[in-house]
């Protein structure tokens, strides 16, 4: 993990008020995980940086409130077809610093997409309600407003993907953004919002900032911004909304996951292993929609782990820009031999390692961040592989009996981000999807993240707050209800009285 001598190193830049710069701070390094080496140089702003991106947004902001829905739509439009033409090279943006493939990476930008096409749409979305003589020449209406300065907080492991889900439904319905991405794999952003500003997007609507705790600090305490999304570890999301609410701020903070997938023993087993082995390896792990725990009930149990023994040998792991590769590496070093351990602990807890990924080396690439995939069998609840959510590519088997059994262990969880059956029965697949505490189920769908005009989030310790990214909850997350009631009084209209009005 070292920077060569000769490598006169990039800087990342933030951007303000429409503009690139790179301010005196604190700097942190940018690695390529496929080789180990440091690529780049990020500024970690402190509180001085965050006032002056928050202080541009504010400024943006009364003249991009004002501007009609349907203009802020067409911006949009123009923001939309740039993001499709500038596809392949945000993946290869993507692949560069956070290791994933480049289908991975061009397949969650297209998710991300998404979103944009769902925020084009905003003037509808903004639509309010009306009634008509609640009372004697009374009529009540309700308008949806932007919140002001809106900030969002994303991960390293969708560095496009995640801020779509925000930043662009928060800018549709009227506020404006500062956004601070993973300092992980910052280049992205910076990528997206000089897209944004050739879009027609006025300076200081969409701002990006970088930085660690102390940037994130700064966010959640200054007076100037009004609402907070985040998506990261639940920890962090507690934090991040125990300390948002405590400054008079809406939050809304994604936690962290450990996805479950029952497999009942009718299941098209070859089907299933396919799914889970995709689910559970692909980009590495590093998905909080990764299926990591499967519940194998019945006699699914054993053939099911003998075929995703096999999948998991034959996955093809390598640099994530090289043609026919199924999973590339671990985003830094220190994730890497984080996961390493949780594969050590899970061999002395007992669990059973039908495949192992430690020891894995790349050709040409030995000081780069990689890891083979790790299966485990006979995992009990006890253990820190299933209680912990080990974001890589390390996927566990449990052994239950009956369906109630699964239901039973999943609700006992604390996690309840996303979960998936695998069945040919419907009548079982119904009373899962009922019974089962979570906030996303797939049916035979083994990473069930749902399109952009329904809400994303999880249930119990996967979120803190009220509502879910993007979808419409996303439009009530970033508006708020005023309801008006008017009266139009005649000559002959009696004046209100001192009693409470009843409007009849």
């Amino acid at each position: 993990m070292n920077k060569p001598a000769d490598l006169k190193l990039a800087n990342v830049p933030v951007w303000i008020n429409g503009k690139p710069l790179v301010p005196q701070a604190r700097m942190g390094e940018v690695y390529n995980p496929a080789t180990g080496q440091v690529a780049k140089r990020v500024p970690f702003c402190d509180a001085k940086i965050i006032d002056a991106a928050a202080k541009a947004a504010a400024a943006a902001y009364p003249a991009w409130r004002d501007t009609p829905p349907l203009r802020r739509a067409r911006v949009m439009q123009k923001f939309l077809a740039l993001m499709q033409a500038h596809q392949k090279d945000l993946a290869r943006i993507v692949t560069e610093e956070h290791g994933k493939t480049l289908p991975d990476a061009t397949g969650s930008i297209q998710r991300g997409i998404e979103v944009i096409e769902f925020a084009c749409g905003i003037p509808h979305l903004l639509k309010g309600e009306f009634s008509e003589d609640v009372g004697s020449g009374v009529d009540c209406h309700s308008i949806r407003q932007p919140v002001g300065v809106c900030a969002g907080i994303t991960p390293f492991n969708f560095p496009v993907m995640v801020p779509l889900w925000m930043f662009p439904v928060a800018i549709a319905c009227g506020n404006t953004f500062v956004l601070k991405p993973s300092e992980k794999d910052p280049s992205a952003s910076i990528r997206m919002a000089e897209l944004f500003k050739e879009a027609g997007l006025p300076d200081g609507v969409f701002n990006v900032v970088h930085g660690d705790k102390e940037a994130v600090d700064a966010i959640l305490a200054h007076p100037g911004i009004s609402a907070v999304s985040f998506v990261g570890s639940t920890p962090i999301a507690k934090y991040i909304y125990e300390t948002g609410a405590r400054h008079g701020k809406r939050v809304q903070a994604l936690g962290g996951a450990k996805n479950h997938a029952v497999v009942l023993p009718d299941a098209d087993l070859e089907f299933t292993a396919d799914a889970l082995i995709g689910a559970g390896y692909g980009s590495a792990g590093e998905r909080c929609m990764a299926i990591s725990a499967v519940v194998a009930v019945g006699a699914a149990a054993d053939p099911l782990v003998k075929l995703l023994g096999q999948k998991a040998r034959a996955i093809k792991i390598g640099p994530g820009e090289r043609d026919g590769m199924d999973m590339g590496p671990l985003v830094t070093g220190q994730h890497r031999d984080k996961v390493k351990r949780y594969v050590d602990a899970g061999v002395k807890e007992g669990a059973s390692a039908v495949v192992d990924g430690r020891g894995l080396k790349i050709a040409g690439h030995e000081e780069g961040f990689f890891l083979g995939t790790t299966l485990f069998d006979h995992v009990k609840p006890e253990m820190s592989i299933y209680r912990d959510e080990i974001f890589g590519p390390v996927l566990v088997v449990l052994r239950v009996n009956t369906i109630e059994e699964a239901i039973a262990l999943v609700n006992r969880n604390p996690y309840a981000n996303g979960v998936a059956i695998f069945t040919e029965s419907g009548g079982a697949a119904r009373r899962f999807s009922n019974e089962v505490q979570i906030g996303m189920v797939g049916v035979n769908v083994p990473i069930p993240v749902p399109m952009a005009f329904y809400s994303f989030g999880g249930w119990k310790s996967s979120l803190f707050g009220d509502l879910h990214v993007h979808g419409v909850e996303g439009v009530k997350f970033y508006t708020r209800t005023k309801v008006v009631t008017t009266r139009w009084p005649h000559q002959d209209t009696p004046a209100p009285g001192f009693h409470m009005p009843t409007l009849g």
